[in-house]
C-alpha cells in the first residue's frame, strides 16, 4: 500500500479545502505511479491511498481505523478478487454503498459497461493511453462526480474514455 498527498499543490486559495480521499484499487505498479502523477497535474488537492486487489480494498473499507475514502477507483482484471466482485460487495454493503466507485479498464465493450453500471458503479473509465490523456480523462471524471452529485445518476455520462471527450472539456 503506498500513499500519495496532493494537498500541498493545491492552487492558491484552496489549501483550506479538505483533499479528496482517493483509494485506488490497481495491482500493477506503474499504472498505480501513472495514477498518482496524473491526479497530481490535475490540481485536485487529493490524498491517494493504493491497494493491489479487490480484497484488500474490501479490507481497507472495512476497517473503521482508517476514514472512507471520497471516491474509489477500481481496477476491473485485478488478481486475489476482480474489481466488479469487489464493487458488487462494496454496493451490497449499507456502510460502503454511498462512496463513489469509478471503475478502470483498457476494455471498451459495451457488455462489460453494461455489467459494471449494472451492478452499482458511478462511473466507467477507459484507461488512457497517454499520460496526458490520464490528466485529461481524471478532470473530466472530477468534474462529472461533481456534475452527478448534483444531477443524480446519468446513463449517458457513464462511460469516460479519451475518445469521448475533447480537450475543450478539461
Amino acid at each position: 500500500m503506498i500513499s500519495s498527498d496532493n494537498s500541498s499543490t493545491a492552487p492558491e486559495g484552496q489549501n483550506e479545502k479538505e483533499p479528496v480521499k482517493i483509494l485506488l484499487a490497481e495491482d500493477d505498479t506503474e499504472d498505480q505511479e501513472l495514477f498518482i502523477d496524473a491526479i497530481g497535474e490535475t490540481d485536485v488537492p487529493s490524498e491517494v491511498t493504493t491497494v493491489e486487489n479487490g480484497q484488500q480494498l474490501l479490507d481497507s473499507l472495512r476497517d473503521d481505523s482508517q476514514p472512507n475514502p471520497d471516491i474509489i477507483f477500481i481496477d476491473v482484471n485485478m488478481p486475489v478478487k476482480e474489481g466488479k466482485q469487489a464493487l458488487e460487495e462494496i454496493k451490497k454493503d449499507d456502510e460502503l454503498r454511498d462512496i463513489p466507485a469509478v471503475m478502470l479498464s483498457t476494455w471498451d465493450h459495451p457488455l462489460d459497461i453494461e455489467d459494471a453500471f449494472g451492478k452499482g458503479a458511478d462511473l466507467y473509465v477507459q484507461k488512457p493511453s497517454s499520460f496526458a490523456g490520464f490528466v485529461l480523462v481524471l478532470k473530466k471524471v472530477f468534474f462529472l462526480h461533481w456534475a452527478k452529485t448534483l444531477l443524480g445518476p446519468v446513463r449517458k455520462l457513464f462511460f469516460v474514455s479519451e475518445k469521448n471527450i475533447s480537450q475543450g472539456d478539461s
